[in-house]
């Protein structure tokens, strides 16, 4: 039996556990995924997978507003101390969330509330991010969001049933996030224009792509059953910040 035919066939819906390694009284215990039913799996993957879709959903709907109402435009575009007040806000909210959310990620049915105040916060923000470009730039950083999005969630799948693992990415996927928020940070000080604005918007789309494998990867064999908030929390940030990062490559100044 090959090793492909140890993890889930996407097209059957079958998934072979292998054996433990070794055999006898020494053999090492298989993994948990690996002993697990796939019907409570795939159950699992589907219900991460229709959380991730109304968060992505109530974000469209929540920045549309945004980025339609005319009250809201005139309000940010004043850049009243009310108005910078609200930005702040706006910008702090979903980090504020984020920890009571982390803590309480396994208590049903708060970590469902913290999940929804958490994504209408970050809906504020994404809208807040686009009302400065243009709709056509909009349209297209959401398409080509799509495409990687889908794109690497199937390569994922498929590397999955033939037996890869991507829970090495983990270190590098860290380092390359500290590496961005260093150099985000030394953009705002020290501004290097539309062309350091341009590396930075294709650099942040590379890692999340990057993050977008791992937490899928994670999602199919590693999160248990009571995860689903931190693996829809994971794929959802994964996918704001490539639109947010595509938005940034294609609405910087030549």
């Amino acid at each position: 039996m090959g090793k492909g035919d140890h993890y889930h066939d996407l097209e059957a819906g079958v998934f072979r556990p292998p054996p433990p390694v070794g055999s006898g009284a020494g053999a090492c215990p298989a993994p948990a995924y690996m002993m697990e039913s796939p019907e409570l799996r795939w159950a699992f993957i589907r219900k991460v997978y229709a959380l991730v879709a109304m968060q992505l959903l109530a974000t469209a709907a929540v920045a549309s507003v945004v980025y339609f109402l005319p009250v809201i435009r005139r309000f940010f575009a004043a850049r009243s101390p009310a108005s910078l007040a609200a930005f702040v806000a706006i910008i702090v909210a979903p980090i504020i969330l984020l920890v009571p959310m982390v803590f309480l990620r396994k208590r049903h049915p708060i970590n469902l509330v913290l999940l929804a105040l958490f994504t209408v916060a970050m809906s504020f923000a994404v809208g807040l991010g686009c009302l400065s470009r243009k709709g056509i730039i909009i349209i297209e950083a959401a398409s080509l969001t799509l495409v990687v999005v889908v794109g690497l969630t199937l390569y994922t799948f498929w590397a999955a049933r033939s037996g890869h693992d991507f829970t090495f990415l983990g270190p590098f996927l860290v380092a390359a996030c500290l590496v961005l928020m260093l150099y985000g940070l030394a953009q705002m000080l020290l501004p290097m224009g539309s062309a350091g604005t341009t590396v930075y918007g294709c650099v942040a789309a590379l890692v999340f792509s990057g993050f977008i494998t791992y937490d899928t990867g994670n999602l199919i064999k590693h999160h248990g059953y009571d995860e689903y908030v931190t693996a829809a929390i994971s794929l959802y940030l994964d996918t704001v910040n490539i639109f947010m990062a595509m938005l940034t490559c294609l609405s910087s100044d030549p």
